[in-house]
């Protein structure tokens, strides 16, 4: 190198250190790291565990509950027969298990085990591995060109040991698109995963009234950022409600389902294939494939050999079982706080976020087992920190399903609580993500009323986002 090269090239060095200063641009080692989500908050679960202050009646039901929750079911020669012909899993537990009992999908998929259990011949779908959700499938539309919108069960009865002479084919899931993320195969399919249940009943004494008056909470900011969240309503001209009684359904995906006991009925027959006293019919009732009486679940009033001390549960249908479990079931224990968590929560609050995932709202008196007229201490008047308006709102169409269920439309989705998202794996209504960061930018989609806030958020520096991850994942 000459001189005057060497010359030249300290002064472009001076000139170009220069100017990165003036960018506020870090030129050491330490540069600005780029926010990344931690995963799955280690430690204990903090989940799992019935509502403080429940009395010993109600511990009783939450117990005989949970017991149930965790029975494998069988088709015949067993106590608790009825599974199939068509069916998703075989308990409870195995969809809602992460980080404990009650709640979400867990790390190991437990589908692949259920396909062959008891000589079934089921081939596990391209949708299902070891390390992805467990997910169910719905078929937009039918064969014939309507609108289908319904479940189709990953499996079938046939060939099981307890099952002899049924012989149905599994659906066709074909083609096949990324196994792990759900996407780009059969354009017909559309996939859900298991919800969390923590915390579920005080989500279900959250009364109407406070749904409603929270959306007029901070409405012109919400109307300026494109936010204009429903509840999911049947009956038409109303808001996201129940159709039998005008009421604000809560649970689901799309807020579809009205009470606790709505949802253990339709996930006992649909996911598991099992009639009940609210779903009484089997969903295919092909010759040689019902096995039982239906409906299989039913009030159980010949309670003779039942030890006195459990008498009263064992009159319980499975289903009300379950739906006590999920009543009692307490919200998720979040991680205590840290200059980082702090910082993120708020600004959580300051991009808009909040404006969907309201913090918390005040439950009303609920009776927790309704084994008495007096309302639960540990349902009434409590602080229900879920962080959403239980309303749904247009996710674009990147998000859509193609499925409307009420008046939740194609592209409509409840606003997910997020109490639990520390310990959860899996996210979006289909799990096509585990990270915490691609959820927060899926949100963003043509027609998505979240476009606003994930701008706000894409604005914001490095360490800020990961505060905002610290804090979604202390929770």
């Amino acid at each position: 190198m000459t001189t005057r090269q060497r010359v030249a090239f300290k002064a472009f060095g001076a000139f170009a250190a220069a100017v990165l200063a003036t960018l506020c641009v870090d030129t050491s080692a330490q540069t600005v790291k780029m926010p990344v989500d931690p995963g799955v908050r280690g430690g204990t679960a903090g989940a799992g565990t019935p509502l403080k202050g429940l009395t010993a009646d109600e511990n009783a039901f939450f117990g005989d509950g949970l017991v149930r929750f965790a029975d494998n079911e069988v088709v015949t020669g067993g106590t608790n027969n009825g599974l199939g012909p068509r069916f998703n899993s075989n308990q409870c537990l195995s969809c809602h298990s992460q980080p404990a009992a009650g709640g979400s999908s867990p790390a190991r998929n437990p589908s692949i085990r259920i396909a062959t259990l008891n000589g079934a011949k089921n081939v596990v779908p391209w949708f299902i591995t070891q390390n992805g959700p467990v997910r169910e499938a719905r078929f937009k539309r039918n064969s014939s060109g309507t609108n289908d919108g319904g479940v189709h069960d990953l499996f079938v009865i046939t060939g099981r040991s307890d099952a002899a002479g049924c012989n149905i084919a599994q659906p066709d899931f074909l083609p096949a698109g990324n196994p792990l993320s759900g996407q780009g195969g059969n354009p017909n399919i559309i996939f859900r995963i298991p919800t969390p249940l923590f915390g579920a009943g005080l989500i279900e004494a959250i009364p109407d009234s406070a749904i409603l008056a929270n959306i007029k909470v901070d409405a012109y900011l919400k109307t300026e950022m494109g936010i204009s969240g429903h509840p999911n309503a049947h009956l038409s001209g109303n808001a996201n409600l129940s159709a039998n009684d005008g009421t604000i359904t809560r649970f689901g995906w799309k807020a579809q389902n009205k009470s606790l006991l709505m949802f253990a009925g339709e996930a006992y027959n649909v996911e598991m294939g099992i009639s009940n006293e609210l779903f009484p019919q089997k969903r295919d009732e092909t010759p040689g494939c019902i096995f039982n009486a239906t409906p299989d679940d039913t009030l159980n009033f010949t309670t003779a050999s039942a030890p006195a001390s459990n008498s009263n549960t064992a009159v319980l249908s499975d289903i009300e079982a379950f739906a006590d479990f999920m009543r009692m079931l307490a919200p998720p224990t979040p991680a205590p706080d840290t200059p980082s968590i702090v910082n993120g929560r708020n600004l959580f609050t300051t991009i808009g976020c909040v404006h969907c995932h309201t913090p918390s709202f005040t439950t009303g008196k609920m009776i927790a087992s309704g084994s008495s007229t007096n309302p639960s201490a540990s349902l009434s008047n409590q602080t229900a920190h879920l962080w959403s308006d239980l309303l749904v709102h247009h996710m674009g169409r990147d998000l859509a399903d193609g499925i409307t269920q009420g008046a939740a439309g194609p592209d409509e989705f409840r606003t997910a609580p997020l109490w639990g998202a520390g310990q959860r794996i899996f996210f979006m209504h289909d799990g096509r993500t585990n990270n915490l960061l691609e959820a927060i930018e899926d949100h963003k989609s043509r027609e998505s009323e979240a476009n606003k806030v994930i701008d706000h958020f894409n604005r914001l520096h490095p360490k800020e986002k990961q505060d905002i991850v610290n804090f979604l994942r202390s929770l």
